[in-house]
């Protein structure tokens, strides 16, 4: 063994050098190997990173450029050792750029060996250049839905649904409640995304009610300065000497010491709300009693008689009505979009902003009726107005329209007995509860809340689809008046408005509903005021404001109104759907073989949205309209809730 040590013949060295060649081969694919598995990872992770980061951005509704860009950074800053210019990273954006989808990112990785031909010989590659490697993630973005029902509650939904027994506004509550139960059941599945289904309800008839909370709202117009806010008043004729109005700087204010504490404080229909006061209870109080004699002796003695109670009432005086939470529509073009309101005087009486985009509660004038030349002497005088609610006080006065545009009779207090319903008296054509704001219905409040208010829809009042369609676009908005909604550039989002009427819209002459037209209004009060021109300061009646030429600015008559109304649903279904709101529309119980009701269908078809994934026949998308007799209502919203189903799945 020692002499095989001290031998330095040549054998062992040639030997050796032999073996050293396979193992600094694999010396060299080790280190090769190594280090392309650590650029791969080192890739892979910055890969991933950019998928999480770029779909949180997306989220935030940057364009296509400013995405790719982003990933791309963001990308390259997460690479460590590797050299970006060695990389290159495709992004593919959802197609869909209001609903969720899938964002993909791919990168490639050309890796350049140390060793290069043995490393290439032993893993198979061609001798042109580095070792390419691709890896691709997928980030499924969140798809979160927010709904608002439209639906009609007008009285024609009192009358049974065709081939049903039942009462179409029954069969629209069961049909919405299932609606509702179907997607909070799916919403429920999902734990990693906040409010993943949200409902709003919009009940609707002649007008829309916001809720009388908001009396005080920023967006409301307290101060009087929207350009309708005033029609069918003439504040003017508060003229006494000790108690007279004033306008300033576009606000009227009470002048005068008879206004006593109130004076300067503001004149507008809220103030009117609260200066409007009846004789609520009374209690009669007696002073003393006196025998009245009733029949006399011959002899001048009192034979029979009664005693007579002398006193006084003493009355209590108290609010005669207040607002029930509707309001007016805003004059065009605002009454067809959802632009936020920006008026108001920071209380210096400087207006700013766009007065016009406020929204006005409704105040339905008093028509000509009841008048007295003295507060005892009350007399009638056959006018027949649709709202004579209160006693004129113009004396001697027969002018119906200057009776009814007289502010003093406002201010005397109405006799004990007065009373003011629902939908009646100021607040005639309010007649519908009031919106329920968006709500998350995975939580057991929020799925109570929807349905009670679907459980609480009664039907009274005429039909104003634009209006509805108008509040269910505002409410899934991401802005005031109802702010629940997420930003309207959220992506991962659909802001979705579902609008069913049994009915066309209608706004009526008081001659068609059997009464007479002595203030020559042209129309009864609604959502839009009246439409004798002059009312709004203007030669245009407010519902024709914005009108074709097909439209007759002097038609007075319910059809032109009609074909008005329609013309505004159009142009709002237009903006809406412009603005990536999905318009889903139901027609109930109307026939095609009725003109009229032809038409309203072809307007609610017309209004919806093209569906993102089924299509005709002929491969054109499916409008998302359905026409539904009492029968099928039901089956048609489980077609309506597959249809939103799919939205969270198909992007």
């Amino acid at each position: 063994m020692l002499d095989f040590l001290r031998d330095r013949g040549g054998n062992y060295a040639i030997v050796s050098a032999f073996a050293m060649v396979p193992i600094m081969g694999g010396l060299a694919i080790a280190v090769d190997f190594g280090e392309m598995s650590r650029e791969r990872q080192l890739m892979v992770n910055a890969l991933d990173a950019a998928g999480i980061a770029t779909a949180r951005h997306v989220v935030s509704g940057a364009d296509e450029a400013a995405l790719k860009a982003y990933a791309q950074d963001f990308f390259e800053a997460n690479l460590g050792r590797v050299d970006p210019a060695s990389t290159q990273l495709t992004v593919t954006l959802p197609t869909n750029q209001a609903g969720g989808g899938t964002l993909k990112l791919c990168a490639k990785l050309d890796y350049d060996p140390y060793f290069v031909p043995v490393f290439k010989s032993l893993i198979g590659a061609e001798d042109t250049g580095g070792v390419a490697f691709s890896e691709c993630t997928e980030v499924r973005l969140k798809n979160t839905l927010e709904v608002a029902l439209v639906l009609d509650n007008s009285g024609s939904m009192k009358e049974y649904g065709s081939g049903s027994g039942q009462k179409r506004i029954d069969l629209l509550k069961t049909a919405a409640k299932q609606l509702v139960d179907t997607l909070a059941l799916q919403a429920t599945l999902i734990k990693q995304v906040d409010k993943p289904v949200q409902f709003g309800l919009v009940p609707f008839a002649a007008s829309v009610n916001v809720g009388p909370e908001n009396a005080g709202a920023s967006w409301m117009d307290i101060e009087g300065l929207s350009p309708v806010h005033h029609e069918s008043f003439d504040w003017s004729t508060l003229n006494a000497a000790d108690k007279y109005a004033q306008k300033i700087n576009g606000i009227w204010y009470k002048k005068g010491i008879g206004w006593g504490a109130e004076v300067d404080q503001v004149l507008s229909r809220f103030s009117l709300y609260r200066d409007m006061k009846k004789v609520s209870e009374r209690e009669w109080v007696e002073t003393h009693r006196e025998y009245v004699c009733t029949r006399y002796r011959s002899n001048g003695t009192c034979r029979e008689g009664h005693w007579n109670s002398i006193g006084y009432w003493d009355e209590t005086i108290s609010a005669y009505s207040s607002w029930q939470g509707c309001v007016e529509a805003r004059p065009w073009p605002y009454n067809s979009t959802d632009a936020p309101a920006q008026g108001g005087s920071n209380n210096t009486g400087i207006g700013y902003g766009d007065p016009a985009t406020m929204f006005v509660p409704m105040f339905a004038p008093d028509e000509p009726g009841d008048r007295w030349e003295t507060a005892a002497d009350p007399t009638p005088d056959n006018f027949s107005a649709s709202n004579n609610w209160w006693n004129d006080s113009i004396e001697g006065s027969g002018n119906g329209r200057a009776r009814m545009l007289h502010m003093a009779k406002y201010f005397d207090v109405r006799p004990f007995g007065a009373t003011s319903p629902q939908g009646s008296g100021p607040n005639y054509s309010c007649t519908t509860n009031p919106i329920t704001p968006l709500v998350d219905v995975t939580t057991a409040e929020g799925l109570a809340a929807i349905k009670g208010a679907i459980d609480g829809m009664a039907p009274n009042g005429g039909t104003n689809v634009p209006e509805g369609l108008a509040w269910g676009w505002r409410v899934v908005s991401g802005g005031e008046p109802y702010a629940q909604g997420r930003p309207d550039a959220e992506r991962g989002n659909d802001k979705v408005v579902i609008v069913l009427t049994d009915g066309a819209n209608t706004y009526y002459t008081p001659s068609s509903l059997g009464f007479g037209d002595a203030a020559d209004t042209k129309a009864v009060y609604s959502s839009y005021g009246y439409t004798k021109p002059g009312y709004n300061g203007t030669a245009t009646a407010r519902l024709f404001m914005g009108a074709s030429a097909a439209i007759g600015q002097y038609d007075y008559s319910n059809g032109n109104y009609t074909n008005a109304l329609n013309e505004q649903m159009a142009a709002l279904c237009a903006n809406a759907k412009a603005a990536n709101v999905l318009v889903m529309t139901v027609s109930l119980d109307l026939s095609t073989t009725n003109a009229e009701e032809n038409k309203a269908i072809g307007a609610m078809r017309a209004c919806a949205s093209d569906s993102r994934f089924r299509k005709n026949a002929d491969g054109t998308p499916a409008k998302l309209f359905w026409n539904a007799t009492g029968s099928n209502l039901a089956e048609k919203f489980k077609e309506i809730a597959d249809e939103l189903s799919n939205l969270r799945i198909v992007g």
